[in-house]
């Protein structure tokens, strides 16, 4: 367990020097709002950009490792809706941002360091594969059931439009179709065009993390915090829980793509579940308390995922 924390820390203590100089007004949350925009719009998308150009897609995309993840992401995105309906008797609305905070993993801010930091660069690349798709397939599911259950929802022709904006106009995005691009037609880059990429790249994780923490600052803590309990058991456990039962007993894939699949299911919310509670302005608090809470209290349940995988 101690090996453990010594690959996590080292991650969520540059969070935690993120947010408290933010706190302490070293460096303001608006900067790392900057620092942050700096990450996803450029380095980011030139980290993911390189990623998927140099995938070997044959040998990473395959259909075991994606039904294991996805089938827990959407599983436990209907296990929050219904619980917030049920049990806490949510409006329709609120209830599935509540399954979408369920459902959006922090996949690239605190899956690729964890990842790389505990088995690797080498054991990123069925990560990259995830990833992917992560993005398109949390709002396309989101966005859809949202506008299928409020009251006053869009039409189908609306719908559609915010789905596809929401995704393609997204630079995560644009640097993963950027790489398929690549990728499959063969074009090789020269150098003097790597090289630039490569410097952006190493910037990403390092600032995006520190950015990440210094914008947490402003996310308050609410009530619903048996909402917010439940949220942490679907993303931190139930979701991961499925990854493994699929991937390890069912398909017993190889360990490179069990472990990818389930360290990354057991990540925790990203701010973007926030982002999505805001656009629509149903269950901003438990949102928010997701995104803090479950950042936090990450630190443990990765322990508990690597301790189950190295056994």
């Amino acid at each position: 367990m101690l090996s453990n924390l010594e690959i996590i820390l080292p991650v969520f203590l540059l969070i935690g020097l993120g947010y408290l100089s933010a706190l302490r007004g070293l460096f303001s949350s608006d900067n790392c709002d900057v620092v942050m925009k700096f990450a996803q719009t450029f380095a980011i998308p030139a980290l993911l950009f390189t990623a998927v150009a140099k995938l070997d897609l044959a040998t990473v995309f395959q259909p075991e490792l994606l039904l294991s993840y996805y089938t827990g992401a959407a599983t436990v995105f209907i296990l929050g809706i219904v619980i917030a309906r049920v049990v806490f008797k949510r409006r329709p609305g609120e209830a599935v941002a509540i399954g979408f905070t369920s459902m959006f993993s922090n996949t690239v801010l605190l899956g690729l360091p964890i990842m790389e930091r505990a088995f690797g660069t080498d054991a990123l690349q069925p990560v990259y594969a995830i990833i992917a798709i992560h993005a398109p397939f949390c709002y396309i599911t989101g966005i859809t059931t949202m506008e299928l259950a409020r009251a006053g929802g869009q039409p189908l022709g609306k719908t559609l439009k915010r789905i596809a904006h929401e995704v393609l106009t997204n630079a995560l995005t644009i640097g993963i179709i950027l790489g398929f691009i690549v990728n499959l037609s063969g074009l090789q880059l020269p150098n003097f065009v790597w090289s630039p990429i490569q410097m952006l790249v190493t910037a990403a994780l390092p600032a995006a993390l520190f950015a990440l923490g210094g914008i947490l600052v402003r996310y308050k803590l609410a009530d619903r915090f048996g909402e917010t309990v439940v949220v942490l058991i679907l993303r931190l456990f139930v979701h991961p829980a499925i990854a493994y039962t699929l991937s390890h007993v069912i398909f017993a894939m190889p360990i490179e793509f069990v472990r990818a699949a389930v360290l990354v299911a057991a990540m925790a919310p990203g701010v973007n579940v926030y982002i999505f509670a805001n656009m629509y302005d149903r269950a901003k608090g438990t949102a928010a308390n997701s995104v803090i809470i479950g950042t936090a209290t990450a630190i443990l349940s990765i322990s508990f995922w690597l301790f189950v995988l190295g056994t």
